[in-house]
């Protein structure tokens, strides 16, 4: 009986609060025009529910402070109910601020379910206090999926919201959706203008989903539990064990920190000099400040949303902009293994002979790759999309597109303006993507070397894949060769069917828009706005595998299946070539 009161207040909260957030949510998207239930009615039963919302976070309050041992551990455990608590009772009876707080909390409240409390009987605990993760039994790969399309569901929910919107504007729920799975999955890609069809609170959601999106909620969730000096479940450990690639807890809480030190140093010092050099384009102080901030976070996460309606094209005179932005996009692409041993390099005397195999092949692909597309579009663009600028800008836009091409989305030229077999070249690379454990999409420059070196090993007649005199095991050899069958299987049935839906559009603007959603790039040939519903969704679906499946795919094949018996079945040779 005790259990039954303590959990009343949730129950409560959710059946009362919940009702409110969806009649309000619907009230003010048009979607309740029904005959029986007249205006009056509806504004009488929101009002009702207005102020009676924080009574029933007042309960739940209430429920956490008893079930605490003591205020340092209602403190620990329960202050963001607190901090959502307060400015409810300040803007008392104010509906909007009342709908977003409620929801906040009831989300929450909601996720809180999901956590294990420990009890003096570990036995009883165990049986009683299993999460629903656990009673589901969720591979980690399912569980990245679900928190993935739970990010995205409520970002598309609060994008629909009127307040989200420019005034006098709509955003229709088809663009909510959308944008909000282009932002989870760093992607770029838009249907609407960002600049002129979201307001401030919209343009901040898509920045919220990016950064989520960019380094993942697993981690997020992680970080903030620590930070929160709670303890991280059983299961969460071993997903994110997985998801990092790291094999102790202890390593695993330090590669946590690092990710959320390495994230808010440097977007923080990128927004300061982006701010700079937005002041000097003439931005004032203000609005310099936000630009900075914004396109500093969408170029680290590789998301590439820019707040102006041509991208960057204002830019490409600025090398300030250009270089802050490139410098950003190279960071958020290399992934945090690979800057933590970097740091190691720069400020703790470690050389460059001690770093790991994955550091150099990560270091020298990203090398190779930036100066083959940049060699490549100052030379075949030098008298065609690049010869109306000086000798500098032509290197410098060169530059630019070679690095932002591949993972983030930013462009400072027409892509239109440029030869059909550049932007050929940009598909190419866009495929291959950023790097492990990084923000960005793509198969991987890891996957890419490791099959161009199985190539090399098969042409001379070798039998394993070498790096930097190391072995490359061959399960990861196989695994890299069926995530780029796979990745080259769903690019090719979607082109398939991009074509069957989209029949007004040209192949290869349709070909560069299969490869920038899934490789999660974010450039267009300005086709987005007009796909139809139908593209639309299809284009979704592929950011979202794009973001997932390449993951997804590592994690299910990483995973050791029981064999039945010791059966091993005698070889068979096949003809092949």
């Amino acid at each position: 009986m005790n259990k039954l009161y303590q959990k009343l207040p949730f129950v409560l909260e959710v059946i009362f609060n919940g009702v409110f957030i969806c009649l309000y949510f619907l009230y003010q998207n048009k979607k309740l025009e029904m005959g029986f239930l007249s205006p009056e009615l509806m504004n009488t039963v929101l009002n009702v529910l207005t102020h009676t919302a924080p009574l029933f976070v007042l309960g739940s309050l209430c429920s956490y402070f008893y079930r605490s041992n003591g205020l340092s551990d209602f403190v620990r455990k329960y202050i963001f109910s607190a901090i959502v608590f307060i400015p409810m009772l300040i803007t008392w009876g104010d509906i909007q601020f009342t709908f977003w707080l409620s929801s906040v909390h009831l989300f929450s409240s909601i996720l809180s379910v999901y956590e294990q409390t420990p009890s003096a009987d570990t036995k009883k605990s165990r049986l009683s206090g299993l999460s629903i993760l656990e009673k589901f039994k969720l591979a980690p790969a399912q569980i990245v999926i679900l928190s993935f399309s739970g990010i995205i569901f409520l970002g598309t929910v609060a994008l629909s919201l009127p307040i989200m919107a420019q005034e006098d504007m709509s955003i229709s729920f088809i663009d909510a959706f959308f944008t909000a799975t282009s932002a989870t999955c760093v992607t770029g890609l838009s249907t609407v203008s960002l600049n002129s069809n979201f307001s401030i609170w919209g343009q901040l959601v898509v920045l919220g989903l990016i950064q989520i999106g960019g380094l993942g909620f697993m981690t997020l969730s992680s970080s903030l539990t620590i930070l929160l000096g709670k303890a991280m479940g059983v299961k969460n450990k071993v997903l994110m064990q997985d998801l990092l690639d790291i094999s102790s807890f202890e390593d695993l809480i330090a590669m946590i920190i690092d990710i959320i030190k390495y994230t808010l140093v440097i977007e923080f010092f990128g927004a300061i000099a982006l701010a700079l050099a937005f002041s000097l384009e003439g931005y004032e102080f203000g609005q310099a400040l936000y630009y900075g901030f914004f396109h500093s976070v969408s170029a680290f996460c590789n998301a590439g949303f820019a707040l102006f309606d041509n991208s960057l094209e204002n830019f490409v005179f600025s090398p300030l902009i250009n270089s802050v932005i490139c410098t950003l996009i190279v960071l958020g692409g290399l992934g945090f293994i690979v800057i933590k041993e970097m740091e190691q390099i720069i400020f703790h005397g470690k050389k460059l002979i001690n770093l790991t195999v994955h550091t150099k092949i990560v270091l020298a692909t990203n090398v190779i790759l930036v100066l083959m597309v940049a060699g490549y579009i100052f030379t075949t663009e030098y008298l065609h999309a690049l010869r109306d600028y000086s000798f500098f800008e032509q290197i410098q836009i060169s530059f630019f597109q070679s690095i932002t091409t591949r993972t983030a989305g930013f462009n400072t030229i027409t892509l239109n303006d440029l030869h059909p077999h550049s932007l050929y070249l940009f598909c190419l690379v866009m495929f291959i993507g950023a790097s492990p454990g990084s923000t960005g999409g793509g198969v991987k420059t890891t996957t890419f070397a490791i099959l161009f070196q199985s190539l090399k090993a098969t042409l001379k007649g070798k039998d394993r894949v070498e790096f930097f005199n190391r072995t490359v095991p061959n399960a990861i050899v196989v695994r890299a060769t069926a995530i780029f069958i796979v990745s080259l299987m769903i690019v090719s049935s979607f082109i398939l069917i991009m074509l069957s839906i989209e029949t007004e559009h040209t192949f290869l603007s349709l070909f560069f828009e299969v490869i920038s959603a899934f490789a999660t790039v974010g450039l267009s040939l300005g086709i987005t706005p007009y796909l139809s519903v139908a593209g639309k969704l299809a284009i979704v679906a592929l950011m979202f595998i794009g973001r997932v499946g390449p993951l997804t795919l590592a994690l299910a094949i990483g995973q050791k299946r029981e064999k039945e018996g010791n059966l091993e079945y005698p070889e068979g040779r096949i003809l092949i070539g």
